[in-house]
């Protein structure tokens, strides 16, 4: 067990594997997977109830000397659950987990609007899209006034 960052770390199975965290030149969402082999089957019911689709993922590199951490490990890799796949043959079980990239959230739609009722929801109060429909074909003259009707 290892304490750091307010957390105990407990290890549950006898190899961890993640698989290659890749970089490239270009801007892409590039995942990764976790697998915990030498499982216990009997702890089989607890892993898959710690388990949730979209939860968080941080791996963490960490160096060690006498059984010491030394110093704070670094974040090497951050994402996302994606989904899990269980082996098991006779006394030992393993779990595979894809992690996705939260850059994958880039291609979701967003769901709000420049509104006077989308902002209530944040800012309860804020008058400040209250007049977005009242300017919608309003000819605002910067500057000085305009002197005929060609003026843009």
């Amino acid at each position: 067990m290892i304490d750091w960052n307010g957390h105990t770390w407990t290890g549950l199975g006898a190899l961890l594997g993640i698989s290659p965290m890749e970089d490239g030149a270009t801007v892409e969402a590039r995942g990764i997977t976790i697998t915990l082999s030498g499982l216990v089957p009997s702890l089989l019911a607890d892993c898959l109830g710690e388990f949730e689709l979209g939860l968080p993922v941080t791996v963490y590199l960490g160096l060690y000397s006498d059984g010491d951490l030394i110093d704070a490990p670094i974040t090497t890799w951050s994402g996302r659950m994606d989904q899990s796949t269980i082996e098991v043959s006779g006394e030992d079980a393993s779990i595979s987990i894809n992690c996705e990239n939260r850059l994958l959230d880039m291609n979701v739609a967003v769901d709000r609007r420049y509104t006077n009722e989308d902002q209530q929801i944040d800012h309860p109060g804020d008058l400040g899209f209250s007049f977005v429909n009242a300017i919608q074909e309003l000819t605002i003259f910067w500057g000085h006034q305009a002197h005929s009707t060609n003026n843009i």
